[in-house]
């Protein structure tokens, strides 16, 4: 850990849990396959089978660094992550802008007798308090780290910005200590948000102290649009500060590509976001 042993930024990955993450009894193989559908023409690169979670850092280059970093989680339904997609290629972005980004390896599939959410939310509860803990040593502000999903990790984003108060595991060292809390929050088509009767799924609970928000959504990603508009209504109606911007198509699962709609350009919004906000500057 760099906490302990800076070398470890060096090499980029580094482990969220040296002597094993919490809860696992049984161990998985890790699988990589690009044989599923294709977006925008490319192949999409899955993974699962993770029982060991990691973070892959993406420094930015030290001529545009700004002092931020967004921890990236892949969506993928809790059972793999579009790595590639929605991972890979957002990192490289963000540190075209400045922001240092590391891309989250949480754990997959979903646990038998665990909530779906359980053990990824172990996993990015540690990596936030990591990144954290080691600002210093990674040239950024301990109070300008983000958490960004999609689909499924964008669920999973939403927990840790719902759930800081409370860590989903026992402490193991210093860097537990450290919050956990992120200090803003970017959404992209998320997943399992909505309940009944215009209510939030019943695990978020949304609360003036949940970081200030940006959601992304197409009217046509009709599974998926409701956790959008009520988590929105949920954020305005607790006093925090969200952005949401709607587009008529584009689905689901588009991550950075082009498909040929007006909501690729999302992006570009993100930014204007990440300027209002402070988390870039000129």
């Amino acid at each position: 850990m760099i906490a302990t042993n800076p070398v470890m930024a060096q090499e980029r990955i580094v482990m969220l849990f040296p002597d094993g993450a919490p809860g696992e009894d049984s161990l998985y193989v890790e699988e990589h396959d690009e044989s599923g559908n294709r977006v925008a023409g490319e192949t999409v690169l899955r993974i699962t089978g993770v029982s060991d979670p990691s973070i892959a850092i993406y420094e930015a280059p030290e001529e545009l660094a700004g002092g931020s970093a967004i921890i990236v989680c892949p969506g993928g339904g809790y059972s793999r992550l579009a790595y590639d997609l929605e991972g890979e290629e957002v990192c490289l972005w963000l540190n075209e802008l400045g922001i240092t980004s590391v891309l989250l390896k949480y754990r997959v599939p979903r646990r038998p007798g665990r909530e779906k959410h359980e053990a990824p939310l172990q996993d990015l509860q540690r990596a936030v308090s990591f990144v954290r803990a080691n600002a210093l040593h990674l040239n950024i502000n301990a109070d300008r780290i983000g958490v960004m999903g999609f689909s499924a990790g964008a669920h999973l984003c939403v927990m840790a910005c719902n759930s800081f108060e409370n860590r989903s595991y026992p402490e193991t060292d210093r860097v537990d200590k450290v919050s956990c809390r992120p200090d803003f929050c970017l959404l992209i088509y998320p997943a399992y948000l909505d309940g009944e009767h215009f209510q939030l799924a019943p695990e978020i609970h949304v609360s003036s102290k949940t970081p200030p928000t940006m959601l992304i959504q197409t009217e046509d990603d009709k599974q998926y649009i409701n956790s959008s508009l009520f988590y929105y209504h949920a954020l305005k109606e607790a006093g925090v500060p969200a952005w949401m911007h709607l587009y008529s198509r584009g689905g689901h699962g588009y991550g950075l590509r082009d498909t040929g709609v007006v909501a690729n350009s999302w992006p570009d919004r993100a930014e204007d976001w990440f300027r209002e906000l402070g988390i870039i500057e000129e």
